[in-house]
């Protein structure tokens, strides 16, 4: 055995002899596993204070989250040089207590920062502490604003502060229009604190806080329940609760007992609460907000294993507390792992420095001037103030010493306190459905709706109006002025005081339309009409705008509450009372009156839109203008119808002429200076339906016909505008306009106490001749007896000054537009946005058209008008016959064409002849093509010689006339024709019957009805188409002769 062993042995030894470098490597394995050892042996402590209430479901959270945290961060980073080692302190909730522990942890543990306190009050009394000692203070817990790093310098806190939730309740708020908002907070420095925020945000959002209640911590169940009974006789039905969990538990219990968790109630919750869920256990349809953590696998392996070693550590809790996805649980872990991280950024030489707090000079235990500071304390608080990483609740960053805000998480609370996600808000997008990466909004489309579906308390899915009728409630007060009203004004507004109840009545246009509009309020708005003295309508708006007093409410210390406390001693008689105070009322609520909205007045109050426009306008005398003038005339045409008729005058005996001519001896007599006379003569005679000539053409009857149709109607109009001329009064503004008002000397009237004074001033208008009255009566005496020239004031006024006294006064047009008029309430309310809506409904509808006819009546300029006022009568213009016009131009073109077209087709062939003669100057044709229309047309039936030797409708005797012209034509001879001399077919063929022909037998007599003249130009004769027509150029001899 021995053998075999040693025969074992020797090739091993041989084989170490033959391969040394193995066994060298071996032993560097061996050392260099050795050096991690070394180097943890190494590590450096450093000791962190906790501070903590170990009782409370915060604390709890704490003492199982901070130790995980530290071990989870040294497990990712083995070799970590420094070693946070967590010293815990229980403070029992106490200030004293939480002090106490933060010296004992500066001055004897040697602690180089502090963890908590938990409360906001302790961590606001160990921050001033620890900032003299120059020791960081890391608190995890404490989010009221009353605290923070611009207070006390080394104090940093690592969760959200509560004043970054106020935007989220204001985007609730004003997502399901609630106009109204309670909240309900515990009245300490952690809700007190945040109530001004959420105030702040509330009133951005136009939603008013009416009262506030806040609720001692130590209040007892009879103290809530009193003041919740309280709060459910008032009107508002959405409230905000922000308290601890103890107070919040009561206070759930108290609303619920109150019928407070009823349809129609809204409750938001704020993120202290809603992390707290499974322990406050809030009822059903509440709902809460809570800081927004992405959902990671790390998130979701830390919950599985916080929730172990949670019930490990507390094995008495309930298993519903063991969730870690509040926001105290996540900011616990991310500040230890904060504070670990920049632990390890500290030198070496910091790290060596002696720990807790150095030097110092203090008396006592009790001097806390005398305290040291801490020689790492400002490089380890820069250390942890600039460590950035993405930690359990989203990227860990502090800026200015204060965690940056991410988005919140929107839970509706169901049953058994499980939440169920309805959406999200961020600081920049909003209210939103659901978030995309990097917590920023999702596209519109998927965020349709923005919000889901809530189910509100008793399971109701309608949306909680926010208030509803009080059964005891304040009403809000209106002001309106008060005083004697003239009479001429009252339809706008009056106001009176019954005598047998003492109860202000109002009435007028500006009070139905006021409470017309709140009757389309989508909720009920109680008011009551307080009257004011009389005064200026600026110094009632600065009343409303500035005036301020508190309404009494509940509340210990309050002297003038005494009797509310009295009531509720019969209930408790612990002194621990609720105090439910209003919040800062206005001395009046609104003012409800005539109110024009001007820039100024709009810098005190908030006007509602305008609910009647209104403007500057002047009411004058009228004076009447028919008068002395001689040319009146002339003024019921205009100029340019007078032009126009005189043209179609001329125009119409023209085309008369032209027609007439040829064929009608009454247009042919005289040289052309008798013929112009007689185309004048006829076509102006029509006006008067004078003329004499009769016209021989059916084509110039025509045109006769419907001029004379055309005159019968200007004739008419003419003589019924120049009737109502001379007879009806036609009066005109004493003063035409606001220029000729400023260029003048006459004094102008305005109301007393308005504002026209110094807009005129303003403008520049004297205010020696501004005069003000205070009646319609006063107004109206002053323009009869010429004390003022014309009144200045708004439209509304002026409308029931007319009105009444109509006669002789009229309203020039508006000089400049005002804001009209508008109900004035206090700078920041909630109702002008509701009743601006309101006022528009009203406008949109026939209700605002029905008052307006019921107080005004209709419109004063007709009502003037049909009572004899004021009566207008333009001249007649073109514009109002040219259909006129139009129809007889164009029939007297149509008969004038047909006429000029039957004349060019009958001597077609002469004025071919004449076109075609070879060498003839042009004006020599023209004037040949003249004198062929001027020529007698003996075709006409005019110039026909009847069997008995008389022209045609002439008496064979002659009657008196003329005897005919005669002319000799020898056989083959050339023809001479005379002017205004044709030989027809009809006496060509038959010989002239009359006495004393020549012997020659081709002599023919010819009637010619009047002298021959003198042969002017002759064409030779030719053959022609046996029209009868003969031409030649003998007449050339004819004409020499």
């Amino acid at each position: 055995m021995a053998a075999r062993g040693s025969l074992l042995r020797l090739p091993m030894a041989g084989r170490a002899r033959r391969h040394p470098p193995f066994r060298l490597l071996f032993l560097l394995v061996s050392l260099a596993s050795l050096i991690p050892a070394t180097s943890r042996a190494k590590t450096t402590p450093v000791t962190v204070g906790l501070i903590i209430d170990a009782a409370s479901p915060v604390g709890r959270i704490a003492s199982t989250t901070i130790p995980m945290a530290l071990d989870d961060f040294y497990a990712a980073f083995p070799n970590a040089s420094a070693r946070v080692r967590v010293r815990q302190h229980d403070s029992a909730g106490d200030v004293v207590a939480a002090a106490s522990a933060a010296l004992q942890l500066m001055t004897a543990q040697g602690a180089r920062a502090i963890l908590g306190p938990q409360s906001s009050v302790e961590s606001a009394f160990v921050a001033d502490l620890a900032t003299r000692a120059e020791v960081p203070v890391v608190s995890f817990s404490a989010t009221s604003p009353s605290v923070s790093p611009s207070g006390a310098r080394f104090f940093a806190r690592a969760a959200l502060s509560d004043a970054a939730q106020a935007g989220a309740i204001a985007a609730l708020a004003t997502y399901f229009g609630w106009r109204r908002v309670v909240p309900i907070y515990q009245d300490d420095d952690y809700g007190a604190a945040f109530v001004p925020f959420l105030v702040d945000a509330l009133t951005e959002a136009r939603a008013e806080v009416p009262y506030r209640c806040a609720l001692p911590a130590a209040a007892s169940r009879d103290a809530v329940a009193a003041a919740m009974y309280r709060l459910e006789s008032e009107q508002t039905r959405a409230f905000v609760l922000h308290a601890r969990r103890a107070l919040a538990e009561l206070v759930f219990a108290a609303a619920a007992e109150a019928g407070m968790m009823a349809e129609g109630y809204a409750w938001v919750i704020t993120d202290g609460l809603t992390c707290l869920v499974g322990s406050v256990r809030p009822p059903q349809g509440v709902i809460g907000l809570a800081p927004h953590a992405p959902p990671t696998p790390r998130l979701r392996d830390i919950r599985r294993r916080w929730a172990h070693r949670f019930m490990r550590d507390h094995p008495d809790a309930d298993p519903s507390e063991a969730d870690m996805g509040c926001g105290y649980a996540l900011w616990a872990y991310d500040a230890a792992w904060a504070v670990a991280s920049a632990a390890e950024r500290l030198s070496p030489g910091d790290l060596s420095s002696p720990p807790g707090i150095v030097g110092g000079n203090k008396s006592g235990p009790t001097d806390f001037s005398g305290l040291g500071k801490s020689s790492s304390g400002e490089k380890f608080l820069a250390a942890i103030t600039n460590t950035t990483f993405d930690g359990l609740g989203g990227r860990f960053e502090l800026v200015d010493g204060e965690l940056a805000v991410p988005a919140f998480r929107i839970v509706n609370i169901m049953d058994n306190a499980k939440e169920r996600g309805i959406g999200f808000w961020t600081q920049q997008h909003g209210l939103h459905r659901h978030l995309g990466r990097h917590g920023a909004s999702a596209s519109s489309k998927t965020n349709a709706g923005l919000l889901a579906p809530v189910i509100w308390p008793s399971e109701s899915t309608v949306v909680p109006a926010g208030w509803l009728q009080p059964t005891s409630g304040r009403k809000l007060r209106v002001a309106m002025p008060g005083g004697s009203v003239d009479p001429g004004y009252q339809p706008i507004l009056h106001l009176d005081v019954d005598p047998t109840t003492n109860r202000t009545v109002a009435g007028g246009f500006v009070v139905e339309v006021f409470e017309a509009a709140v009757r389309l309020l989508p909720y009920a708005l109680p008011f009551e009409y307080v009257m004011v003295d009389s005064m200026p309508y600026d110094s009632l708006v600065e009343r409303v705008g500035n005036g301020a007093h508190t309404i009494s409410g509940l509340g210990q210390g309050f002297e003038q509450f005494d009797h509310q406390l009295d009531r509720l001693s019969s209930i408790f008689s612990s002194r621990a009372v609720a105090r439910c105070v209003s919040h800062r009322m206005q001395e009046f609520d609104a003012a409800v009156a005539d109110i024009t909205i001007t820039a100024n007045r709009s810098q005190h109050v908030d006007f509602t839109l305008p609910y009647m426009s209104s403007g500057i306008s002047m009411v004058v005398p009228m004076r009447d203008k028919r008068s002395d003038r001689a040319w009146v005339f002339l003024k019921p045409l205009r100029y340019d119808l007078w032009l126009v008729s005189f043209a179609f005058f001329v125009f119409t005996g023209f085309v008369v002429w032209v027609i007439e001519h040829r064929g009608n001896e009454e247009f042919r007599h005289g040289p052309p200076s008798n013929q112009i006379g007689t185309l004048l003569y006829f076509g102006f005679s029509t006006l008067v339906f004078s003329h004499r000539e009769n016209l021989k053409s059916n084509l110039s009857r025509f045109v006769v016909v419907v001029w004379v149709f055309v005159v019968l109607i200007l004739q008419s109009s003419y003589t019924a505008s120049l009737t109502s001329m001379l007879t009806v009064p036609q009066l005109e503004p004493a003063i035409a306009d606001y220029a000729s008002l400023w260029q003048g000397t006459d004094k102008v009237g305005i109301m007393n106490n308005s504002f026209m004074r110094v807009s005129m001033t303003r403008s520049g208008f004297p205010q020696s001749r501004l005069v003000p009255y205070q009646a319609t009566q006063s107004f109206h005496e002053a323009l009869l007896n010429g004390t003022i020239g014309a009144i200045v004031d708004e439209s509304p006024y002026l409308r029931l000054f007319l009105k009444t006294y109509c006669d002789n006064f009229t309203q020039t047009a508006q000089t400049n537009k005002t804001g009209g008029f508008g109900f004035a309430f206090p700078k920041g309310s909630p109702y002008v946005a509701d009743l601006s809506r309101a006022i528009l409904e009203l406008t949109e509808s026939d209700e605002m058209s029905e008052i307006e006819r019921k107080w005004f009546g209709d419109d004063a300029a007709d009502g003037c008008a049909a009572q004899g006022g004021p009566f207008t009568s333009d001249s007649l213009s073109f514009c109002s016959f040219w259909g006129l016009f139009l129809l007889t131009g164009a029939t007297s073109l149509l008969c004038c064409t047909v006429h000029l077209a039957s004349f060019l087709f009958a001597t077609r062939h002469r004025i071919w002849e004449v076109a075609s003669t070879p060498q003839l100057p042009w004006n020599h044709r023209l004037r040949m093509f003249l004198k062929l229309f001027d020529n007698k047309d003996l075709s006409s039936h005019t110039f026909r010689t009847s069997k008995d030797g008389s022209v045609a409708g002439r008496n064979a005797n002659g009657g008196g006339a003329a005897s005919p012209a005669v002319t000799h034509i020898g056989g083959g001879s050339p023809i001479s024709v005379s002017n205004h001399t044709y030989i027809s077919e009809w006496s060509m063929e038959t010989a002239s019957p009359a006495p004393g022909a020549g012997p020659g037998d081709g002599e023919i007599e010819l009637a010619a009805g009047g002298e021959a003249e003198e042969q002017e130009w002759a064409v030779d004769p030719r053959p022609d188409d046996g029209s009868g027509d003969q031409s030649g150029t003998g007449g050339a001899h004819h004409a020499s002769n």
